[in-house]
């Protein structure tokens, strides 16, 4: 028996040697096969020869899974392809087509919105969660359906949109087949359906749209500018009172987006996250200065995990599925494995300025996304036995005692502007969302990463010392040396430096620093303390951005909501969306917030705004 499988692992080896010598060397897509006929791996090459017997070459930088996989190979396929990038396309397709075992393969179980042109005759604005292709035009996507909902409420205080779904052609409102909706007698649609507007000024303004949705609205601003001026010279003051409106929308909007530069115009932003059999992958579309769109994906790894395979495999899966090619400038923290293929697109790594805040910016967006998969995965669910991992914890980090109570600060900010910092608090390895708290920057100006961690410490530690409250066991600080050494000088003018733990992260998250130690601290990859410290920078990261990104839009007038006790984030945000603004809140009856937080928590908010009231009127 074991002379028959010698003999056939040794013709197995023979047909692999022939067929690697029988590949030709011109780009193309090879695919290895398994004893079951199963294909378990499609990769691309520029020279199919070359590429191939890489594989059946011993080397030092062939990892583990590698090495089984090469095992397993007993056939080899290939198909020559004219171009590398139409290697890369035919790659692409079979991967999603086949899914072999030992590819990247793509594991989004998030559908994010797009805007959507219909392909009619009168095209319609719709929102879908997946591409069919179906020649309508797809604009996105959209993480977050907030910003997409206000884009959409925008493009239809603007443009006189048609929303019905009925079939209208030319031939059809010429027979007088429709008669006008109630969109049409309060002038929310002009009746194309009726002919009281004709296929090219419908179209006029379909285009106005798509213009809207690439970010570009300066001719938009100019068309309504000149079309209000030349109702009013013609004593039309109704319709110039309809554009005006209109022009109040688009300010408003304005103010809203996230505007990034004036000075990067065109450009799409990739940053890559990888765990040890995960990756999540970054994507931000800026077109004329502003975010258009935004996403992240997550892909489980096979034996492509070098960050330039995976943003290569991430690159090739946005201009897969969004059907939009690169702008001409690519910002990367690592040049991919692909920029051969690419003509006229440049490929930059930023060192300073806005375009690393950039960088910086959708690397945050990843890391958001990785903290709320990590919670759906409930990776630390009441199964795990807590007193074990707080005794890892206490050994893995040098701790005088277990770090029952732990608590994580960042900061955020992007190009300077609306400087932010959360605190999350974790108790027993999990977090307790209710005592998270966000803090928006006082005294530091720009963006000064040192001095708000010592503001946001000192702030922090002061109010627990004037409430007697207790003290973490352990204080994490996200930033590396330069922020511990500030939160260090912050609990050392409280007196507590010496009463409390705490330790920095640097950028790659196994390394640790410690006060006066110049040298991190390395944790081990393969132990579950390293997911509670990851866990935990996660959701400050993910506390952080969200906070900035609702000032940036201007969802927050004050976080007086906040202070109310027994008000969290989400009931915040649940009384926002039903009232709308804080003023409104302080009017509303009992009743009324009753029945979107309930008698206990509506008791305790009218409360506080009757005793903010009684103040006031004492003051006076």
């Amino acid at each position: 028996m074991f002379s028959y499988l010698c003999t056939m692992i040794e013709s197995i080896n023979i047909k692999l040697k022939e067929l690697v010598s029988a590949l030709p060397n011109s780009p193309g897509v090879y695919q290895f096969v398994d004893q079951a006929g199963t294909i378990i791996y499609v990769g691309k090459a520029k020279n199919l020869k070359k590429r191939v017997s890489s594989y059946f070459v011993e080397s030092r930088n062939h990892s583990d899974k590698i090495r089984i996989m090469v095992r397993k190979i007993v056939d080899i396929r290939h198909h020559v392809v004219s171009t590398e990038q139409d290697a890369l396309l035919l790659e692409n397709s079979l991967i999603k087509e086949l899914q072999p075992r030992y590819n990247s393969l793509l594991k989004d179980d998030k559908t994010y919105p797009w805007i959507t042109i219909t392909n009619e005759p009168f095209p319609r604005i719709v929102t879908r969660r997946a591409i069919e292709r179906d020649g309508a035009e797809y604009y996105g996507p959209y993480g977050s359906a907030s910003i997409l909902r206000a884009l959409l409420d925008f493009i239809y205080s603007v443009a006189t949109i048609r929303i019905c779904k009925v079939d209208i052609t030319e031939n059809s409102v010429a027979q007088g087949k429709h008669k006008p909706c109630l969109q049409y007698h309060i002038n929310k649609c002009m009746a194309p359906c009726v002919g009281k507007q004709s296929r090219e000024e419908y179209n006029e303004m379909i285009s106005r749209v798509r213009m809207i949705l690439k970010g570009n609205i300066r001719p938009v601003h100019t068309w309504l500018e000149q079309e209000m001026m030349h109702a009013a010279q013609e004593l039309r003051f109704e319709d110039a009172e309809v554009y005006k409106q209109r022009l109040a929308a688009l300010h408003k909007y304005q103010s809203r987006s996230v505007v990034v530069s004036s000075k990067i115009v065109d450009c799409d932003v990739f940053t890559t996250i990888i765990d040890d059999n995960e990756a999540f992958c970054n994507f931000i579309r800026i077109r004329n200065g502003s975010m258009v769109a935004i996403q992240t994906i997550r892909m489980e790894l096979g034996i492509d995990n070098d960050k330039a395979d995976v943003l290569s495999s991430a690159i090739q899966y946005v201009i897969a599925n969004t059907g939009m090619g690169l702008a001409p400038l690519v910002l990367v923290e690592i040049t991919p494995a692909i920029t051969s293929i690419f003509e006229n697109v440049k490929f930059h790594v930023p060192l300073r300025g806005e375009k690393l805040e950039l960088l910086k910016f959708s690397l945050k967006n990843a890391e958001n996304y990785r903290a709320n998969y990590l919670i759906k995965k409930q990776e630390f669910s009441h199964d795990h036995n807590n007193d074990d991992l707080m005794a890892e914890m206490k050994a893995e980090l040098n701790l005088d005692r277990e770090p029952r109570h732990m608590e994580c600060f960042d900061n955020s900010n992007i190009q300077g502007t609306h400087p932010v910092a959360s605190c999350v608090v974790f108790r027993n390895g999990k977090p307790s969302n209710k005592e998270y708290r966000h803090f928006k920057v006082k005294s530091v100006e720009g963006a000064n990463d040192f001095a708000t961690m010592y503001e946001i410490i000192y702030r922090r530690y002061q109010r627990m010392l004037e409430d007697n409250e207790k003290l973490p066991d352990l204080i994490v600080v996200d930033g590396g040396k330069g922020q511990l050494s500030s939160a260090c000088l912050a609990l050392s003018e409280l007196g507590i430096l010496n009463r409390v733990n705490i330790i920095g992260l640097a950028k790659r998250i196994e390394e640790v620093f410690y006060p006066n130690d110049p040298n991190p601290h390395y944790l081990n990859r393969l132990k579950r303390p390293i997911k509670t410290i990851c866990h935990i920078r996660d959701e400050a990261h993910r506390f952080a951005i969200t906070f900035h990104r609702l000032l940036r839009r201007g969802e927050i007038a004050d976080s007086e909501l906040l202070n109310i006790e027994g008000i969290g984030e989400k009931t915040r945000t649940a009384l926002l969306r039903k009232f709308m603004s804080v003023e409104v809140i302080k009017i509303a009856t009992e009743k009324e917030l009753a029945e979107v937080v309930g008698m206990a928590k509506a008791k305790k908010i009218k409360a506080y705004f009757a005793k903010q009231q009684a103040v006031k009127d004492k003051q006076h």
